[in-house]
Formats: C-alpha cells, sequence, structure tokens
C-alpha cells in the first residue's frame, strides 16, 4: 500500500515543489519505505511507499517506455500475472516487477477502461502527457481512499485529507450539512467531506481532468440478478472454491503476512483457508477488552488453537483510549463516530510489530446477510402493519421505561432489542440502518441544532438518502435492496474508512478476501433464503464452512467489534466527556444547544437512557471541531 497526491494545473504553469513536498510529508505514515515526485508543464505527482510486491525495484511513479505515461498508485491489483502475461503478448515491455507497472500498461492498452481489468484494491493517478489528460480511479467496494478538491483552476488530491488541506491556501469552511449526515450515520457519507467544495472520489468511480474540465463517472455497479438457479449444494462447492480462491491471491506478499482474527465467522473463515494454503503456521492478531460481555479473545482462541496459528493478543482498556483519539483523527482528517476504530488503531499497531501485511474478514456481513437486522427487518414491517395506537404510542411507552443495558454490545440482550422497537414506526422502513441505530435520530437532531442552524439544514438528508439508495438497488427484493444500500454507504463510508486508516496509520496493509468483486457479485446473485434464514444470517456461508470452524464459532450470533462506550461514558469517560461538550470556547458549544447537551449528558449518567453512542459521536466531532478552527 501507498499515499499518493498530486496537483494539476489548466493554466499549464509548473506546479510549486513544495507545495507537493508538503502534501506527500503528511502521507509518510502510509509509506515508510520512500518517496517519489514527477514533474511536467501544469502537472506533479507524488506517492509514499510501503513495499510488499518488487521491493527492491517498485519504486514510483512509474513510466511507460516511452515515458508519455506517467503513474502513481495505492494498492494491490492481486490478478496482476496473469495481467502481465497478456500485456507481454501484446508486446509491452516491463521494467519492474510490480501489479503498478501492469496498471500503467492496461492504460496504454484499454485507455480509462483499464479499470474494468482490475481484480483488487485501489486508488491511482495516470498522467497522460500526449493527450494533456489525467486520469483518477478508485476501487468497486471502495478500499482505497481517494479526495479531491478544484480551486482556482487548479485540481488537487490526496489519498487522505489531511495532505489534502495542506496544499489550500486556507481551510475551506464547514459544511453543516454534512456535520448533520454525520449525526445519524456516524460518518460523512461520499462524495461529501467536513469541507464545502472538498469531495471522495465515489467507490467504482473515474475520475479525468483534461485542459480543466472534471468529469466523473461511474463505471461498475453490483448486480443482484438473475439468481442463481443452482442446487443448494453445488452453490456450497462453488463458493468453497470461490473463497479460497480470494483468499489465496491474497496471500502474494515478499513482506511477512498475518490476519486479523475477531473470533466471527468471516475472519475465521479466513484464517481456516490460509492454513489450508500456507507451509508454516498462520500469524494471528486479536483484540478484547476488560468487560468480557464485550470481548471476543475466547472465541478467536478456538480458532487458533484448532489451526494451530502464531497468535497474538492485545487487551484494550481505558487507559489507552483518551492518548488516543487525537491520534486517530489525524488520519481521518475527519468526524468519524464507529467506537472499533479505537481497538482496530491498537490491534494494527501491535500487528505491525510482527507482519506488514494482514487479511481480514470484511465484506462478508453485506456479502452474505449477516447482520441481525437482516433477519429482524421482516418481523419489523409486519409489526409496523399493526395499529397506530400500539406501535406509536404503548410500545414506545412500555420499552422506553425498560432498564437501560449499556453493558452489553448492540443485540446482546433482549432489553437492547426491544428498545429499538420505539424507532421503528419514526423511520422509513426503508432505511434499515437507521431504524436499529443507536445515532441521532430527526427528532432528536432538532433538538439538538441550534434554532438558527436547523431552519438551514435538511435533517431528513440521512435518511433521504438511504431511501434513494434502496429505491435504485438493482434488486427486487427487500432484503437484496437492503444490502444494495449498506453495500453503497455503510461499507465504502465507515466500514473501508475505518480499515484503511486505521492499519495504515502504523504502515500496515490491509487484505479482504471477501472484499473481491467477483466474489461480491457472485454472492449478490445468491437468492435471499440462502442469505438470511429464520434468525440466522449468512446461511449459506455458515453451511459452506460448517466443518472449517468450531461449533461454538458456528453457533454464535453476530457481534463484530462492540465497545463498552456506554459503561465507559458513564464511568471514567463521563467527565472528559462533560468537559469536552459544555467547554463555553468550543465549536460544538456555537453549534448545538446546551440545555440539550446537559439533558444527554444527565440522562445517560443516571442510567436512564443509553445514549453512549451518541455522546461518542459528539465527543469526537467536539475534538474535531476544536482542532480544525485552531480553537
Amino acid at each position: 500500500m501507498c499515499g499518493i497526491c498530486g496537483v494539476a494545473r489548466s493554466d499549464g504553469a509548473p506546479v510549486e515543489r513544495a507545495t507537493l513536498e508538503r502534501m506527500n510529508r503528511m502521507l509518510t505514515h502510509r509509506g515508510p519505505d520512500g518517496d517519489g515526485y514527477f514533474y511536467n508543464p501544469g502537472i506533479g505527482l507524488a506517492m509514499r511507499r510501503l513495499a510488499v510486491i518488487d521491493v527492491a525495484g517498485g519504486d514510483q511513479p512509474i513510466a511507460n517506455e516511452d515515458e508519455t505515461l506517467w503513474i502513481v498508485y495505492n494498492g494491490e491489483v492481486f490478478n496482476f500475472p496473469a495481467l502481465r502475461a497478456m500485456l507481454e503478448q501484446k508486446g509491452h515491455r516491463f521494467s519492474t516487477h510490480t501489479d503498478t507497472e501492469c496498471v500503467l500498461h492496461l492504460y496504454e492498452e484499454y485507455g480509462d477502461d483499464c479499470v474494468e481489468h482490475l481484480r483488487g484494491q485501489f486508488a491511482f493517478a495516470v498522467w497522460d502527457q500526449r493527450a494533456g489528460c489525467l486520469l483518477i480511479a478508485r476501487d468497486r467496494l471502495g478500499q482505497k481512499p481517494l479526495y479531491y478538491t478544484v480551486q482556482d483552476g487548479r485540481l488537487y488530491f490526496a489519498s487522505e485529507l489531511s495532505s489534502l488541506l495542506e496544499a489550500l491556501p486556507q481551510r475551506p469552511p464547514v459544511d453543516l450539512q454534512a456535520i448533520d449526515l454525520y449525526l445519524s450515520l456516524q460518518y460523512i457519507p461520499e462524495p461529501l467531506t467536513p469541507y464545502e467544495g472538498v469531495y471522495k472520489l465515489p467507490s467504482a468511480h473515474r475520475l479525468t481532468w483534461e485542459h480543466g474540465e472534471l468529469n466523473v463517472e461511474r463505471y461498475w455497479q453490483l448486480a443482484y440478478g438473475p439468481k442463481l438457479a443452482d442446487s443448494e449444494a453445488d452453490l456450497i462447492v462453488e463458493l468453497r472454491a470461490r473463497a479460497r480462491q480470494a483468499v489465496h491471491m491474497r496471500l502474494i506478499s515478499e513482506v511477512p503476512l498475518g490476519a486479523h482474527l475477531s473470533g466471527g465467522i468471516d475472519s475465521s473463515i479466513v484464517v481456516a483457508l490460509m492454513a489450508e494454503a500456507s507451509q508454516g503456521p498462520v500469524k494471528t492478531f486479536s483484540v478484547g477488552f476488560e468487560e468480557t460481555a464485550f470481548s471476543e479473545l475466547d472465541y478467536a482462541r478456538l480458532v487458533a488453537e484448532r489451526y494451530a496459528t502464531e497468535h497474538h493478543e492485545f487487551t484494550l482498556t481505558f487507559g489507552d483510549i483518551p492518548a488516543t483519539l487525537e491520534a486517530m483523527l489525524a488520519h481521518f482528517g475527519e468526524p468519524f463516530a464507529d467506537p472499533s476504530a479505537l481497538p482496530l488503531y491498537h490491534l494494527s499497531r501491535v500487528t505491525r510489530q510482527h507482519v506488514t501485511v494482514a487479511l481480514n474478514g470484511d465484506g462478508g456481513d453485506e456479502a452474505f446477510g449477516g447482520y441481525w437486522r437482516y433477519y429482524l427487518d421482516p418481523w419489523a414491517n409486519r409489526y409496523l402493519k399493526l395499529p397506530r395506537w400500539l406501535t406509536q404510542r404503548l410500545v414506545p411507552s412500555v420499552v422506553g421505561a425498560l432498564p437501560d443495558r449499556a453493558d452489553r454490545p448492540v443485540g446482546g440482550s433482549l432489553v437492547n432489542g426491544l428498545k429499538r422497537l420505539g424507532n421503528l414506526a419514526q423511520v422509513d422502513r426503508r432505511a434499515s440502518i437507521l431504524r436499529w441505530g443507536s445515532y441521532f435520530a430527526e427528532g432528536l437532531k432538532a433538538e439538538l441544532w441550534k434554532p438558527e442552524l436547523r431552519e438551514m439544514l435538511d435533517l431528513g438528508a440521512a435518511e433521504q438518502l438511504l431511501v434513494e439508495r434502496f429505491e435504485g438497488a438493482p434488486a427486487e427484493s427487500y432484503l437484496d435492496r437492503t444490502l444494495y444500500t449498506d453495500v453503497t454507504t455503510y461499507l465504502p463510508g465507515d466500514l473501508l474508512v475505518k480499515a484503511d486508516r486505521m492499519t495504515m496509520a502504523h504502515s500496515l496493509e490491509g487484505r479482504s478476501p471477501f472484499l473481491d468483486h467477483e466474489l461480491a457479485a457472485w454472492a449478490a446473485r445468491l437468492p435471499e433464503h440462502l442469505k438470511a434464514r429464520g434468525r440466522q444470517g449468512k446461511y449459506l456461508l455458515r453451511k459452506a464452512f460448517a466443518d472449517y470452524l468450531p461449533p461454538e464459532i458456528m453457533r454464535r450470533g453476530k457481534q463484530g467489534f462492540g465497545i463498552p462506550v456506554g459503561v465507559w461514558l458513564r464511568g471514567p469517560l463521563f467527565d472528559w466527556t462533560r468537559q469536552l461538550l459544555l467547554a463555553p470556547a468550543g465549536q460544538t458549544s456555537r453549534w448545538f444547544q446546551r440545555a440539550t447537551l446537559e439533558r444527554l449528558l444527565e440522562e445517560h449518567h443516571s442510567g436512564r437512557a443509553d445514549h453512549g453512542k451518541r455522546l461518542w459521536a459528539l465527543a469526537i466531532l467536539a475534538l474535531w471541531a476544536d482542532k480544525q478552527s485552531g480553537v
């Protein structure tokens, strides 16, 4: 993996070297093994390298034979050996053994359509000297990041926001509508960022810049039909073969390689298939908590013992938190409230002490239907057909009086599940993740924002975004439409942002076999009863790999990186959070009503409500806002 950045000028004037060097220095953590620059009239490209393939000869930028094309590249293309063989047969000559150079020659052969041949995770920029054109592209599912903005006839782009902002003469104004979306979703959805006029290149999109003209277009979309008609037994055989291939392709490396093992089904399958393909023991890494209800270490150990891995564990304690948050935010560059970023940050730090590349189980839930809400949604939709006096008055009043269980993960107790019934009638049924969520609903946001700001905002924008994505899905069933919505919002906006920034913060390359786009496209076409069935998600995946995993793993439900933020914010983090949110000079005090902040703090501290994730989101926002505003 690497970090890339660049500047293109419509007037053809030279790019300021000092500007590009400042941008590139901000990406050093993404590429500690070296840097490289390319300058030509109107263009400047730079990169930082994390050497994984062709360690000795793969420095960038890389040019084609006559130096009319130049590339800076972040990622891995796992089918590059086959691509190279094909290109050599067509007469292309290579000077390195990297996948980077394959991308460049694919552009030489196919132009902008080169991205359609790539199987992997990537963000790259190709400068075509003859055409005076810059092509920037991002992988299909959004594993590698790319930010850009156009100002004064100049296109700036970079792998991280901190690098991009380093080039601008002044920091752009904060986009409060994006902040409102963050309050609902825990992240800012692409293409938005917290800054006006600064954007994320969406996943599965490419950008061209030619003589000052910018064009962004989608080049790929997941489709959920036609449905596969094979027997269940045949589909199991094919799923095993496809998953095995996706894992094996991601084992190519010239540096030490291991795996993140959560104790869940997806990462356990990845470790099992790695062990099957490896001659020596797989190096595995797990993180847990002192709060045993949230810790999955016992389950991870079962898999580690079964496959005799070289296993390493890290236990996260409260003392690791305050000092970590600002460092994490520097890598995100924007407010990002998924609490599981915290353990992943520390897990990646420990992992990097032993290996440079780590496989993981990301993407399995979105491909095969793993979240508990996928099988609860049909029941919820039936529930909403009951009389409104029951669903909107009686049930919310009853469950609202139930004792809070912040000491259990989401879905980890009956109380936690029942307390979400009150949300169902308040949120559009097509916005699945919001109806079951723990962040800010539209009504609570209306109480939070100061009146003069509230009038400027569309407080229903998050819900509308999800509804539009649901309605535009290339799918027919409710489940498939929900899966598509998650794959195009929650996955690239939250999960993959977290995975990229927290691993790359420690110069660790993450690889996700379940995000192989060919595997994901095949899984999308599975009949929905082979995804969620009864009270079980990932039906076919579980059945296909039942003999690979300990029975305790197969029986347990979905937990993920559940984080005890509710407990922490009721105890050791409460005073810190209160001081942060209510500071008179803080930026959030200019946006939000103090009375609402005080009520949320008091209700949570007293145990009358679990506002843990809401207060965490506000605390993260306050840290980011105060830092970026210079408070």
